[in-house]
């Protein structure tokens, strides 16, 4: 996404906990250290009700009349997830998942309509959406969704959070402790190991023991897991 920041346009209007969501053009954004909904729909009533409801809930809350609003928008660095109302003017919601898809975004969608049909159904829930609701959706059956959304996305951004933190770690090993590591991971042992590289096994042990150290694992299972990094950075 590109960024003006937290609004969703030049109409947005900050929220106050406790307060009703109300908008000149229905762009909102309230503000919170909570995980963000983002509802895109361009039902002016829709989108204020559900910011409501969300709202009410603890959620920090930004609301959009069209695709592109939401694209034209910063998301926060919070657990997040999007609302989507499939058929609107322009970029229908489907085609916004889509592109969304296209550029890695990894946001949970949960998708909504009136005018649903198996066809339509079949192609978001494909597409990795979380859940297809009627339009106007039940209270609790948003309030299910996009609790799940959320889960997901705080998992995601706890997974890439470790990923990162043990790609710094790999980048920290000299490179024949990177070598020997891979081949640990890869199930070699310290004998074959040792004759590959042409070191004695006492060497191998040592280049071992000190990557283990470094990387802040106690099990060849734990090494093995992060194997991918590990040849990624030989």
């Amino acid at each position: 996404m590109t960024g003006r920041g937290q609004n969703a346009g030049n109409n947005d209007q900050l929220g106050l906990p406790g307060t009703p969501i109300r908008s000149r053009d229905g762009e909102q954004t309230h503000i919170s250290c909570s995980p963000c909904v983002n509802v895109v729909d361009d039902d002016l009533f829709v989108r204020e009700a559900l910011g409501n409801l969300l709202q009410s809930m603890g959620y920090r809350v930004a609301l959009y009349k069209s695709a592109s609003d939401f694209l034209n928008a910063e998301l926060p660095n919070v657990p997040t997830c999007l609302v989507l109302d499939v058929r609107m003017p322009g970029t229908s919601g489907l085609e916004l998942q889509e592109y969304l898809n296209q550029l890695n975004v990894g946001l949970p969608v949960i998708l909504m309509t009136a005018y649903g049909d198996i066809p339509m159904t079949v192609k978001g829930m494909k597409a990795g959406a979380i859940d297809f609701l009627s339009k106007p959706p039940r209270d609790q059956d948003l309030l299910d969704a996009v609790a799940t959304a959320v889960r997901i996305d705080q998992g995601r951004r706890e997974e890439a959070a470790q990923a990162a933190q043990l790609r710094k770690r790999c980048a920290s090993l000299t490179p024949r402790e990177r070598q020997v590591a891979a081949l640990v991971a890869a199930g070699r042992m310290n004998k074959h190991i040792a004759t590959e590289l042409s070191i004695s096994e006492v060497t191998v042990k040592m280049h071992r023991g000190n990557a283990m150290r470094k990387l802040g694992l106690k099990s060849v299972a734990s090494l093995a897991r992060i194997a991918h990094i590990l040849d990624g950075q030989r």
